[in-house]
């Protein structure tokens, strides 16, 4: 069946979680989409486990729509969201140009990272048929704003700042949120109060679906300490589809993540 986010919808509805990963080449989307992966994620995190940058910072919007096209073509059935990588999006002019070019290249939504200030933007991308995904909570393209990777939303004032947040994005026009790195009891709250499907990433089991970055599920770290709510998915599977599937299967029964992946509200 092919995703579409109307299906993704009726899911949430339904109670029916759904898996997404990264992919950026033609041969490992083939391999997602062929395992029922619903979402396929071309995103900016190809800037450190592709390029090998340091952060996701120095991807540029080529790179994005290249790698976007590289996926598209070998897609059967898959929703193929992209990130508009740092700096693309800094208003709703540019964020239009810059959605435009990864709508060309085959995605079917694209992603921005941010808070409310992002409502202006979203809705001029909906007003022009490109429906949007919010990526909040933590948001790597202000990685130095953070001072860090860090935990977001903890403390009951950041919490409900977020949450608060996420509904005026939804209310904008937001077709999907996506939660990263917030405790489980947040994200579970968010996850209730919005009619649109919640996608998490260390953000606990209760949203409607998880994604994680293909090369973390394949226990490729190149030596690098695997965050948190990071699982390799290979160990113990005959093969690359197996991991998928064994991802999948996982996300879509709730055993994934498990206790050992979340935050809680106390560092």
């Amino acid at each position: 069946m092919t995703t579409t986010l109307h299906r993704l919808r009726q899911m949430k509805q339904q109670g029916q979680r759904f898996a997404c990963i990264t992919a950026y080449d033609a041969s490992f989307a083939w391999l997602a989409a062929t395992a029922g992966i619903e979402v396929l994620l071309v995103g900016d995190s190809l800037g450190m486990v592709v390029q090998g940058q340091s952060s996701t910072l120095p991807v540029t919007l080529t790179d994005m729509a290249y790698h976007t096209a590289c996926v598209a073509r070998a897609n059967s059935s898959s929703l193929i969201m992209a990130d508009l990588p740092f700096m693309t999006y800094s208003d709703e002019r540019q964020a239009l140009d810059s959605a435009a070019q990864l709508m060309r290249a085959g995605a079917h939504l694209v992603k921005l990272e941010g808070g409310a200030w992002l409502a202006p933007s979203v809705e001029h991308l909906r007003r022009n048929g490109i429906p949007v995904c919010a990526h909040m909570g933590l948001t790597p393209q202000s990685v130095h704003v953070f001072g860090g990777y860090r935990v977001q939303g903890r403390g009951s004032e950041a919490g409900q700042r977020l949450l608060s947040e996420a509904r005026t994005l939804v209310a904008a026009g937001a077709d999907l949120l996506l939660l990263e790195c917030v405790p489980r009891d947040l994200a579970a709250m968010i996850t209730q109060a919005v009619e649109i499907p919640v996608i998490g990433i260390g953000a606990g089991p209760d949203t409607d679906a998880q994604v994680l970055v293909m090369h973390d599920l394949l226990g490729i770290d190149r030596g690098h300490k695997p965050a948190r709510f990071v699982k390799n998915f290979l160990h113990g599977e005959d093969g690359i589809l197996g991991a998928f599937r064994a991802y999948a299967a996982a996300v879509r029964d709730g055993s994934y993540p498990s206790d050992e992946h979340c935050f809680s509200q106390n560092a």
